[in-house]
């Protein structure tokens, strides 16, 4: 089946050797408001067809959100949506470039944006699915330690536990 532009998705006719293709899913951008009133650039990317289930990206440090369309493509995951957003100081988000005030502003700004998942997109919690890479796989670890969210699961790929911030 091929998909046009216009329902979000294209088929990419170079695929990966041993795949018929891979599907690019268009994302939608906007920003949400965190705890301190403070407006984070976010994307969004629609699935196929109505879906309750979700997974939350979160980028590793010094990179956006935009930096992980390949990996939300190779996870070949269409009937799900997925979001994401660019911490501050990072992609699109404002602030000098890799600063935030804190690091617990990072894990609060996580709170905020899978609540704003949640409650935008009418998506329960339990039907979340965090995935996230070093810094960022270190800013999902704290959350759930110190937030205790009711997610379906937590993917960590190489945590930065023992980066210096």
């Amino acid at each position: 089946m091929r998909y046009d532009g216009s329902e979000g998705f294209a088929i990419d006719a170079a695929s990966t050797p041993g795949r018929v293709g891979t599907m690019t899913r268009a994302s939608d951008e906007g920003v949400f408001t965190t705890w301190d009133g403070t407006e984070l650039a976010c994307r969004t990317w629609k699935p196929v067809g109505d879906s309750d289930r979700a997974l939350i990206l979160i980028h590793r440090g010094h990179e956006h959100s935009g930096r992980l369309q390949d990996l939300l493509d190779e996870m070949d995951l269409p009937d799900f949506w997925a979001f994401s957003w660019d911490n501050r100081g990072h992609g699109k988000s404002p602030g000098a470039r890799g600063h935030a005030p804190s690091y617990s502003a990072l894990v609060q700004d996580l709170d905020c944006f899978v609540r704003h998942v949640c409650d935008t997109h009418r998506i329960p919690i339990e039907n979340i699915a965090v995935v996230a890479n070093s810094v960022g796989a270190v800013t999902a670890a704290t959350w759930v330690h110190d937030y205790a969210p009711r997610i379906r699961s937590m993917v960590l790929a190489a945590p930065a536990f023992r980066i210096k911030l």
